[in-house]
């Protein structure tokens, strides 16, 4: 598993991250510390969760996803073998985050009060990178707005300089190391790169949705990730399942998470199922499995520094995994990119 460095921090992370946001509703404890014991014989040191998680989010699952990842470092100990990421959700009007069902907000009262309940979750004194979510501000989220600018300036947006004046204390104070992004565009992070130049915290990451059906994370955000040295962590690199083609047609499986939770409208729009066609006929005629060409694509981007994948089972993992092993050849990219031409980002 290669190695590469989280923005200009000098901590080395593996190329593939734990994602771990089925850990408390698909996946029981058990299976959750059977995942991360997997991902670390292979080579994984990196792993992401949240304060949000368990998916979908619910009030009975709320900091589910955390528990289970903090019972199982104190289980196996060795906290200094994982660099742990964790995110604080952004603006929202779900009340079970916050105390009297407040709005959460990136304010610095309710960033104190987040990392608290991280931290204790987790059993760590310390998050090796804490994320926002996604933003204060009111924009198009996970992909709801589609291709089209949506958004509108607020006059109660809590300014990128508090928060991120917060976050600093809490570095200077030892409870985070470092502070990345998610669900950003690239106002928001030039905006939060500014801000660094007068003393507060240097984002140190973008964790944003990029896979073969969305590829906008190309348009803008690149050149600031490579630039910058404020790389992507790349969530979603399989659509939320999709780009395995068990959904086309409308299919679903039993125990799949669409089946169970019908949360896949993103991957769900005009285009999509001809693109993944597209790509599993690329995979097939190559002798590839559809699933590791997907997920080596997105490994295999200059701009990524680590590519979240995501799994329910033990088999799925491994196979996921086996993706490092497939080489992204001049040819492959090319073939890859004659699909991209035609079926152009169907699911942004």
């Amino acid at each position: 598993m290669k190695r590469r460095e989280l923005g200009r921090t000098g901590i080395m992370v593996s190329e593939i991250c734990l994602g771990t946001m089925t850990f408390g509703q698909q996946n029981t404890e058990a299976q959750g510390h059977a995942q991360l014991d997997l991902a670390l014989e292979h080579g994984i040191n990196f792993i992401d969760t949240a304060e949000l998680y368990s998916i979908p989010p619910r009030a009975e699952t709320y900091g589910a996803t955390e528990t289970i990842v903090g019972s199982w470092l104190r289980a196996r100990g060795g906290r200094d073998r994982v660099i742990l990421a964790t995110k604080v959700v952004g603006r929202s009007t779900m009340p079970w985050f916050r105390p009297g069902g407040e709005e959460t907000r990136l304010s610095p009262q309710q960033i104190r009060y987040a990392i608290e309940g991280s931290l204790r979750r987790l059993g760590t004194d310390y998050i090796d990178l804490y994320q926002l979510h996604w933003p204060d501000r009111r924009i198009g989220l996970f992909g709801e707005g589609g291709t089209t600018f949506t958004a509108t300036p607020d006059p109660d947006e809590v300014p990128i300089a508090d928060t991120l004046g917060v976050l600093g204390d809490l570095v200077n104070e030892g409870k985070i190391r470092h502070v990345g992004v998610s669900n950003e565009t690239a106002w928001g992070v030039s905006q939060y790169l500014a801000c660094a130049k007068t003393g507060a915290p240097r984002v140190a990451s973008i964790q944003n949705a990029y896979n073969l059906i969305n590829r906008t994370f190309e348009t803008g955000l690149a050149e600031i990730a490579m630039r910058e040295k404020v790389g992507l962590l790349a969530y979603s690199p399989l659509a939320q399942g999709y780009l395995t083609g068990k959904y086309l047609d409308g299919a679903r499986p039993e125990g799949a998470r669409t089946t169970l939770f019908n949360r896949g409208q993103r991957y769900e729009k005009p285009g999509v199922d001809a693109a993944i066609r597209a790509y599993i006929d690329l995979a097939h005629e190559l002798g590839l499995d559809p699933v590791q060409l997907a997920v080596a694509f997105v490994t295999s981007r200059p701009f990524v520094t680590s590519n979240i994948i995501g799994a329910t089972s033990i088999e799925q993992l491994k196979t996921i995994l086996g993706s490092t092993e497939i080489s992204m050849s001049p040819e492959l990219e090319g073939k890859i990119n004659a699909i991209h031409q035609i079926h152009s980002n169907p699911a942004p």
